[in-house]
């Protein structure tokens, strides 16, 4: 499969560098309006590519995006000083106009996977935009917060993160819900299996896994700026599914019509992904804490991508 990927920033580029190296896509193309960042970022990549795979990596305009499968957006604006969360989103809404409508004139039949953050309004804002069904437009979503979760939540049972099915639902932010009473450490609830490993899940230690998971890229960006590996990692895996058919399960963020009464919404949620892109939901079992923190957050996000004009 060819994937193309429209902006050549830290995100885009991770996930090109991820995407080459796990050899699963025939070709990878970069676009950005810096044709020149573009330009060097694929032949760094490329040079790369012969270490891990056979991968090809390249720099072009929209137009050499013809024949992809998918094409990621990880393009947009950054927060001037004094300006609101809305006006960023106008803004970045008039971006995504002429982005995706470039790609669809090239790509018509690619899957668009969104990276661009407020990911779940930007997901909202391009399906919306494209007119494409809301299985073709996937926002990466809270799929990065469930590797955390999963890893965090590792590191105390001591077992590898692949054991566990624990999900973030909602929004990929600071109103994301950990599904603990759906978690599962292989066939066993997860309580009974951390009582076996005498780790019990103490409201402390479940305290400190909330705030590793929810905190995560605050301190990251503190650190040094932006994130970029994990979601170059999470955008991979998204790919790959696609690109196999796999019809896996995972924590990806689409427009939905309905999310415990709020609706339409996009958020995430464990979806099957496959070639066709979201073929369809999956809804964990919550507890009420989690159901009502799940509608909060379904309901702000509504209002919030309601308030964008496309």
């Amino acid at each position: 499969m060819k994937v193309g990927i429209v902006g050549a920033g830290m995100v885009g580029s991770a996930a090109a560098y991820a995407l080459t190296l796990s050899g699963s896509v025939t070709q990878v193309v970069l676009v950005d309006r810096n044709a020149a960042l573009a330009q060097a970022q694929a032949e760094d990549i490329a040079h790369a590519a012969p270490f891990a795979s056979t991968t090809q990596v390249r720099a072009g305009d929209y137009d050499a995006l013809d024949g992809a499968g998918v094409v990621i957006l990880a393009a947009g604006v950054s927060q001037k000083p004094g300006e609101t969360r809305i006006e960023l989103l106008d803004r970045n809404a008039a971006v995504f106009r002429d982005v995706v409508g470039q790609v669809l004139t090239h790509a018509p039949q690619a899957i668009l996977l969104v990276a661009s953050n407020p990911v779940d309004v930007m997901t909202d804002i391009t399906t919306r935009i494209s007119g494409l069904p809301a299985g073709r437009v996937i926002g990466s979503g809270t799929i990065l917060d469930t590797a955390r979760f999963r890893s965090l939540l590792a590191g105390h049972l001591g077992v590898a993160p692949r054991s566990l099915h624990a999900s973030v639902l909602g929004e990929h932010g600071d109103s994301e819900v950990l599904a603990w009473s759906s978690a599962r450490a292989g066939s066993l609830p997860l309580a009974d299996f951390a009582a076996q490993m005498h780790a019990p899940l103490t409201e402390g230690a479940r305290a400190h896994i909330d705030e590793g998971v929810r905190r995560a890229a605050y301190r990251i960006i503190e650190g040094k700026g932006a994130t970029w590996y994990g979601i170059g990692a999470g955008l991979t895996r998204i790919v790959q599914a696609i690109a196999a058919d796999q019809q896996t399960i995972l924590t990806v963020s689409i427009r939905t019509p309905d999310v415990l009464g709020v609706g339409p919404v996009t958020l995430s949620l464990p979806r099957l992904v496959g070639r066709n892109g979201v073929s369809a939901t999956v809804v964990p079992e919550l507890d009420k804490g989690e159901a009502d923190a799940l509608r909060q957050g379904a309901e702000m996000l509504r209002d919030l991508a309601g308030a964008v004009t496309v």
